[in-house]
């Protein structure tokens, strides 16, 4: 259940952020903030979902080590999504947030659906 929740918030940030990419290059700033404040609640529930399915790998789990890391390059790409739409906001480069996201995502999917147990496994 945690699983298809978590990945279901992640959808949802990857489509929300696309709208807010598309309404800063529109110029419409105020569309782009509205959307940006539900891009920040989605962010909690990624977070909540994430930290519940990190939880299933404390105690005895041999991959306890690539669930930590997991967690971490997620928070990382949060992070990305974040400083591109306030950046954008600004008018402020955004390159070096781009490559940064595109390398957590890539680490993030890879460990969650590669190698984890929990996850739903398609790289095998």
């Amino acid at each position: 259940m945690n699983t298809h929740l978590h990945i279901t918030a992640w959808a949802l940030a990857f489509i929300l952020f696309i709208v807010v990419v598309i309404l800063h290059k529109q110029g419409k700033a105020k569309g782009a903030k509205i959307v940006q404040m539900i891009l920040r609640l989605d962010y909690l529930l990624i977070l909540y979902s994430g930290g519940s399915l990190l939880a299933n790998y404390f105690g005895a789990s041999p991959m306890m080590g690539e669930a930590i890391f997991k967690g971490l390059a997620g928070i990382w790409a949060i992070f990305a999504m974040e400083m591109i739409s306030i950046k954008m906001g600004r008018n402020e480069a955004t390159k070096g947030w781009w490559i940064q996201l595109v390398i957590a995502v890539l680490l993030t999917l890879i460990l969650g659906f590669g190698r984890l147990p929990l996850g739903l496994l398609l790289f095998k």
